[in-house]
């Protein structure tokens, strides 16, 4: 039978006090999250690459910790590092030269990152690959993109659950997902930013069956819903009633097709994920 899990992007935020927290400060923020939700999401680890030589990976005395403080069916979703999957580094300005990464879909480099998250080995789940929107300077075609993800993803341990979020609107056709499905990997639905709805994707590619789906739930208007918020995240900003009707139908779907579900909420996309995820939960009941 396939499970669904729900969690935030992310989880140490003091405004949740009430909503998920005792309290605001000295608590253990991850065990007492793990008390609420089985899964959540970590993203810190993505900032990896500083330079061309300059990359951190995950230390091992905090993901030790990590493991200590959740239970043992709890299930962690990775975002890579980016020193992975940036093609170049980043500019401050678009009018600096680029600057090829060198680590670019390094399955070494990728390996040694898996190596340091053993301690939290036994509650790993997906772990996505997030590409930026890839304009033709950083990547001349879907075809040369594939081409080099092919290659990683053929030396990727099968036993890793990897999951591909893009960000290119028009890298979502049937051969992207063929390239997914040949290697056992799954597509990374984000909801938000300028990418397509995620049930507009799901419907049209719905052939893409792999065992596992992750949803990411972040909203089109990240800035403003910082400004809004006034960096509190406890009130919901501007609810998407039908939006989420939609997702909740469609992760009902992927279940009873025996795929698994991660939704992962993220609060600028109502204003609060806590609220976001009761609602959708609410939402499945219907």
């Amino acid at each position: 039978m396939a499970t669904l899990r729900i969690g935030t992007c992310s989880w140490k935020y003091p405004s949740w006090k009430g909503l998920v927290y005792s309290s605001g400060r000295g608590i253990d923020f991850l065990a007492e999250y793990a008390r609420l939700y089985s899964t959540v999401e970590i993203d810190q680890w993505f900032w990896s690459l500083h330079g061309p030589d300059s990359i951190t990976l995950p230390k091992s005395t905090v993901v030790r910790e990590y493991a200590a403080a959740t239970p043992k069916d709890f299930v962690f979703t990775v975002k890579a590092p980016n020193s992975v999957t940036l093609t170049h580094a980043y500019r401050k300005n678009a009018s600096m030269p680029l600057v090829r990464n060198e680590h670019f879909l390094s399955i070494d480099l990728f390996l040694r990152f898996i190596d340091t998250l053993e301690p939290i080995r036994d509650k790993l789940g997906p772990l996505m690959l997030q590409f930026e929107y890839l304009n033709r300077e950083k990547m001349p075609s879907l075809s040369a993109f594939l081409d080099q993800l092919s290659s990683f993803l053929s030396h990727c341990p099968r036993e890793l659950a990897i999951g591909i979020e893009t960000r290119n609107p028009n890298y979502l056709k049937k051969e992207y997902f063929g390239v997914l499905d040949e290697y056992g990997a799954h597509h990374v639905y984000l909801q938000g930013y300028y990418m397509p709805p995620i049930i507009d994707v799901y419907t049209k590619h719905a052939s893409h069956a792999p065992s596992r789906s992750v949803l990411r739930l972040h909203g089109p208007d990240r800035a403003g819903m910082e400004k809004r918020s006034g960096g509190r995240w406890d009130t919901l900003l501007e609810k998407r009633d039908e939006e989420l009707a939609s997702i909740a139908a469609m992760v009902s779907q992927l279940l009873q097709r025996n795929i698994d579900v991660f939704v992962n909420v993220n609060n600028h996309y109502e204003g609060s994920a806590p609220l976001t995820i009761q609602r959708f939960r609410d939402a499945m009941q219907t």
